[in-house]
């Protein structure tokens, strides 16, 4: 059965990104949400963002709100803040797969990766 996981890391600090609002979204002919959540303490949602017959072959979005986590965590951010809502566009080709979509994040730079 397919999924869609992901997990941040907190970069500057060398933790996990514990408590960051985490948003997908559906792409097509309008930007449709599927999910909200927010990340526990080891920087995972609690279960899959979507799976089963809701996982469907396409394009989706991920909003990684990392500047109000920051700001949760008492940095003081340049405004507007360089790094603020972190959006990644990917695409699911096999939606039998699990697709692990994890986030390094700090207040200057991120990166991703499909992970396993």
């Amino acid at each position: 059965m397919g999924r869609l996981t992901t997990h941040v890391l907190d970069t500057a600090h060398g933790v996990p990104g514990a408590g960051m609002r985490v948003v997908l979204y559906r792409i097509g002919a309008s930007r449709e949400s599927v999910v909200e959540t927010r990340t526990n303490a080891d920087g995972r949602c609690d279960g899959p963002l979507v799976e089963g017959s809701n996982f469907r072959a396409g394009t989706y979005e991920l909003d990684f709100h990392a500047g109000d986590y920051f700001a949760a965590r008492g940095l003081e951010l340049p405004q507007p803040r360089f790094v603020d809502v972190v959006t990644l566009r990917f695409g699911i080709s096999d939606a039998g797969q699990h697709y692990h979509v994890p986030l390094l994040v700090s207040p200057f730079a991120y990166s991703t990766y499909r992970g396993s």
